[in-house]
């Protein structure tokens, strides 16, 4: 199986479904990650606290554009490594683009086009009508998906791309009710127990953004452990699944079956993350 992601910026991939992807790597399924910007506008840490220094470090002070885009890189193919992305693929647009490009879409399904998916990963697009550059990104990757999906071999030189399922992660709801707040919700979960020291990894390659160490840990212990605490598990990334699924019967999983109500609480609060994964 392949699986593509796309999304908006270098640490987007890891921080979203860096644990998903590290599992199905494990399975030896292929994984392609592309990046729409170039990364070099969003979150530059080390350069603004470098400039904040009485003393700054000239090389850091003065590095110019194509210096801190080389450095995002450098930490998203490290990332990319450990947990297992085979292939990275990066635009190079900026970071702040505020509408849909038609160029960039056309872009993004020729990349579709070329790596012939079976799952997609992106952002919940969340409120598209709000300025938002993860947002924007996923409005161009469905676009994007719907252009590579009515390919004609005769009008277009290709193949159509039948992507099997769309999976959108980062919807702020966690309600573990579906008649609560309308029925909003996630409405897929990976458990991502196992693998969590393996994102921790990776996101502490991303220094220059300052997701390493204690901003990583604390953005697992509250967003992954949080979907863990509706998942039933330790830590869990969640997902929204765009296309509805058809089953021979109705479908229950292996977790729903062994969870033990009783203990549920106490099962999933059972990892101390910070002592498991100390900060480096």
């Amino acid at each position: 199986m392949k699986i593509m992601t796309i999304y908006a910026h270098p640490a987007d991939t890891i921080t979203n479904c860096g644990g998903t992807l590290a599992l199905h790597a494990q399975r030896g399924d292929d994984i392609v990650a592309l990046i729409l910007s170039h990364g070099g506008r969003i979150h530059a840490n080390k350069y603004a606290e470098e400039w904040r220094k009485d003393h700054p470090d000239d090389d850091i002070a003065t590095a110019g554009l194509d210096d801190i885009v080389a450095n995002k890189k450098s930490e998203l193919e490290r990332a990319a490594d450990i947990i297992g992305i085979g292939k990275v693929i990066t635009l190079d647009h900026e970071d702040t683009y505020a509408t849909v490009d038609e160029d960039v879409v056309e872009e993004i399904a020729e990349h579709i086009a070329v790596e012939q998916p079976e799952i997609v990963i992106c952002d919940h697009p969340k409120n598209p009508a709000y300025f938002d550059p993860h947002s924007v990104a996923t409005g161009m990757a469905l676009a994007a998906l719907s252009r590579a999906g009515t390919y004609l071999r005769n009008l277009d030189g290709r193949d159509e791309v039948p992507v099997r399922q769309v999976f959108l992660g980062g919807l702020p709801v966690y309600n573990l009710d579906a008649l609560s707040l309308g029925g909003v919700r996630n409405d897929c979960y990976i458990d991502i127990t196992d693998v969590v020291g393996t994102k921790l990894a990776a996101m502490d390659q991303f220094v220059s953004q300052g997701y390493h160490g204690v901003f990583a840990r604390k953005l697992v212990e509250s967003y992954n452990g949080e979907s863990g605490r509706a998942a039933g598990v330790n830590f869990a990334e969640a997902f929204v699944r765009l296309y509805n699924e058809t089953h021979s019967h109705l479908p229950i999983t292996e977790a729903a079956l062994a969870a033990d109500p009783l203990t549920r609480h106490i099962a999933y609060s059972s990892v101390n993350l910070r002592g498991t994964y100390p900060v480096p």
